[in-house]
């Protein structure tokens, strides 16, 4: 199948601001980062723990629309310190975040029997506890506003079963079950939770730490024969993110071509 024309922005986030982490480098959160700058955002903040990289996708989001405002911050979702400092500044920049994009996380390959406890604790404290630290502190700021976003990054792996994924695929199971929960205590204060769940989604670093043979048979399992661009999971992302999406809270949305 051919590759799909990359989609213009059409204003979706108009007049939004956005703040987004694991947004440096080249996968989702960076193609998330640049399509809310695309849709009319009026700020998007960006986070990473890779200081050199977030400055170099700082500027590079500042180059497609002088008129929305962007900045970015250093953060370690795995530090409570962190989080409040970065939610704190994002707070006082814009007057108040509106959508918040939970992209950051952590994979590996380990066979459980050989998998240590740090190895694990490391996974889950990053996908899973780390969305949950973001969600809680942007939350206490958007509940007395009564509004907001929440978009979380999942994977069909909290779905599907696949061998050496099982801190991965247990961590996002968890970001889907946190997204459920956490939507039906913030939608009395008008908050709206949701996620989205992608398959396999091409990007530079999955490549350095993915085997060429299992790319290879994870793209193959893909209805089109190919893995995701990011910027088709971003789409969706935005799609939450927008009012497109006003009636949808607790739903984990498929970005997937795999057969059943």
């Amino acid at each position: 199948m051919s590759m799909p024309e990359y989609v213009e922005g059409h204003n979706l986030l108009q007049g939004k601001h956005v703040l987004i982490t694991a947004a440096a480098g080249a996968g989702i959160g960076f193609a998330a980062a640049k399509r809310c700058v695309e849709e009319g955002a009026s700020s998007v903040l960006v986070s990473d723990i890779h200081e050199g990289r977030l400055a170099q996708a700082v500027e590079t989001l500042r180059t497609l629309n002088p008129a929305c405002q962007v900045d970015g911050k250093t953060a370690n979702v795995t530090s409570e310190d962190d989080v409040q400092a970065l939610v704190n500044w994002a707070e006082e920049l814009t007057g108040g975040v509106d959508v918040l994009i939970n992209n950051a996380g952590l994979g590996g390959t380990k066979l459980l029997v050989d998998m240590t406890d740090e190895e694990w604790h490391r996974v889950i404290d990053i996908t899973l506890t780390g969305t949950m630290r973001m969600s809680r502190a942007i939350l206490k700021k958007m509940q007395p506003r009564k509004s907001g976003v929440i978009v979380n990054n999942a994977s069909v792996l909290g779905w599907r079963a696949q061998v050496e994924q099982c801190h991965y695929a247990a961590a996002k199971a968890g970001v889907m079950a946190l997204t459920r929960c956490s939507a039906m205590e913030a939608a009395p204060h008008g908050i709206r939770i949701n996620a989205v769940s992608p398959s396999i989604a091409m990007h530079d670093f999955l490549r350095k730490t993915t085997p060429p043979e299992l790319l290879k048979e994870l793209s193959a399992k893909e209805a089109f024969g190919r893995p995701a661009e990011v910027w088709e999971v971003a789409n969706v992302m935005v799609f939450l993110a927008s009012n497109y999406s006003s009636y949808m809270t607790g739903e984990v949305v498929s970005v997937s071509s795999q057969h059943a």
